[in-house]
């Protein structure tokens, strides 16, 4: 029996990435009706449910994850070969960063790659958002983090640990009421709404972490840099903002720290494939 619609595959891998019809449906511009009814119209094909219709959102049926498994990196790859044919006259290499990162550790390098690789033409993405490098367009993302994502293929790029930073005012809090009851009157300063580094921090220095509802959430690490100097709040930095200590605007407020966070090349499966990538990756990690 020919198959008929492929079409909606790519409905379903999307379904299935955001484990949502109505998420789905934001991104295809199209109703939360009308991607219901193309899964219901695949899975009539397939003779499968894809999905376990909850009564609070969905889940993939185990025909589903087996499904998704073998169409994503299909996907992934005729992306990636569209891409090719389009970049074919001109090679363009685009690497995801925060403009934290970029401004910091990244720009004063570059040039050196450059006049190693004159016949790559480098885009640097500046990026809040460093998931779903695919659907982004990114060939390689410098991400932060402890490396425990399973959305990528990673590489360690070197260790930054992470420590808390706030204000004169917060230093001096510590200094007079001790590191836990100052950390019981912070405002905490994180990325997004499901981080975990705080938890892991409070763990490490041997501090109870309870839920809070004094959390901020700033996505951009520059503007989260600059909310802390304004005396925002705290937040985990690394040595990345030397300068800022060095000046006095920002203090470390405790020896403990997460030892093993730092920054990770990030990239797509099989992306290694495509020589500037593999050639821009070593360069990176020459050069730490």
């Amino acid at each position: 029996m020919r198959f008929r619609y492929f079409d909606n595959l790519r409905v379903f891998a999307i379904v299935a990435r955001h484990e949502s019809f109505s998420s789905a449906a934001e991104e295809l511009h199209l109703t939360k009706g009308a991607v219901s009814h193309q899964i219901r119209l695949l899975e009539a094909e397939l003779q499968f449910d894809l999905f376990k219709r909850l009564p609070r959102g969905i889940s993939l049926t185990p025909k589903g994850e087996e499904l998704v498994a073998a169409i994503r990196p299909a996907f992934a790859g005729l992306e990636r070969k569209i891409d090719e044919l389009r970049l074919s006259q001109s090679r363009t290499l685009t690497i995801g960063v925060t403009t934290y990162f970029a401004s910091r550790w990244l720009s004063p390098r570059l040039m050196d790659f450059m006049r190693a690789h004159p016949d790559v033409r480098l885009r640097v993405q500046p990026m809040i958002d460093l998931l779903n490098l695919d659907t982004q367009g990114v060939d390689l993302a410098i991400r932060w983090g402890n490396g425990t994502w399973s959305d990528v293929e990673t590489e360690r790029l070197f260790g930054c640990p992470a420590w808390p930073c706030g204000d004169a005012s917060a230093l001096d809090q510590v200094r007079k009421l001790g590191l836990e009851t100052a950390f019981e009157n912070f405002t905490l300063l994180r990325d997004r709404e499901d981080s975990t580094a705080w938890s892991q921090w409070f763990q490490v220095a041997g501090l109870t972490y309870m839920s809070r509802a004094d959390t901020l959430i700033i996505p951009d690490p520059n503007v989260r840099v600059q909310a802390v100097i304004d005396g925002q709040g705290v937040a985990l930095n690394d040595m990345l903002v030397d300068s800022e200590l060095r000046a006095g605007s920002l203090h470390r407020l405790a020896d403990a720290e997460l030892a093993d966070f730092g920054y990770h090349l990030a990239y797509p499966p099989d992306a290694m494939a495509n020589p500037d990538v593999k050639a821009f990756a070593g360069w990176l990690k020459q050069v730490v």
